[in-house]
């Protein structure tokens, strides 16, 4: 091994950061700086391998609750708010672009790396609807239904309302599959035909429907399936 490699492999995740960049940090150096301490038992570098291998990775890890993050030794109620408040922050930074820089449909990746961020690990299915301006600017994202996805769990008559009140000129919807499977089924097809029309009655656009599963989303619409 190289000199300047064992010297900045010698470096706490800290002092990496500040000398080379957060780039040149692995997934747990990352995690641990926010963590800042591990146990009695483990350093914070190894606290930080073990929740990552226990939640997955990132996804995973910033898609737990207080509770589940707590069942790990060492992490307590200062470092599970701290986690929880990380993830909100990206989830907002992301809705902040969609509400700032343009019509969403110059933004399709962004779209859906929000809705990946929300609903991606989702051990139960949940639908929810962005509103959208006469510039196709995101005015709000809500929760429309959660269980399983039908046209009776789905109340377009609620869309329509939320999407009054937002004064929302466009609606997009998104919702997860917990089973993995990454194609729109015959009901998803059914369900945004059905909004789709409910919305047109008041002069009201559906953009797309997304099928979200864990580091994908699946675009309706770019499947020519509305």
């Amino acid at each position: 091994m190289s000199q300047p490699l064992k010297a900045l492999q010698s470096l706490r995740p800290r002092e990496r950061l500040l000398q080379h960049g957060p780039d040149a940090l692995t997934d747990a150096e990352l995690l641990a700086i926010l963590l800042r301490t591990g146990t009695t038992q483990l350093d914070v570098l190894s606290l930080a391998k073990k929740l990552l291998e226990q939640f997955s990775g990132f996804r995973g890890l910033l898609a737990a609750d207080s509770s589940q993050l707590q069942r790990i030794s060492g992490i307590g109620v200062a470092k599970s708010c701290e986690l929880i408040a990380v993830s909100e922050i990206s989830k907002r930074a992301l809705a902040e672009h969609l509400c700032t820089q343009g019509s969403v449909l110059n933004s399709p990746g962004i779209v859906k790396n929000y809705c990946i961020a929300l609903l991606a690990h989702q051990p139960i299915e949940h639908c929810i609807a962005l509103y959208l301006d006469n510039q196709l600017q995101l005015i709000v994202s809500e929760e429309v239904a959660r269980g399983t996805i039908n046209q009776a769990s789905v109340y377009p008559r609620e869309i329509l309302r939320s999407a009054l009140k937002h004064h929302a000129c466009a609606v997009i919807l998104a919702h997860n599959h917990p089973s993995g499977i990454r194609e729109a089924s015959q009901a998803d097809i059914q369900l945004t035909r059905h909004v789709k029309s409910a919305l047109s009655l008041i002069d009201i656009r559906l953009i797309d429907h997304l099928i979200i599963t864990p580091g994908h989303a699946l675009s309706m619409a770019e499947q020519g399936l509305f």
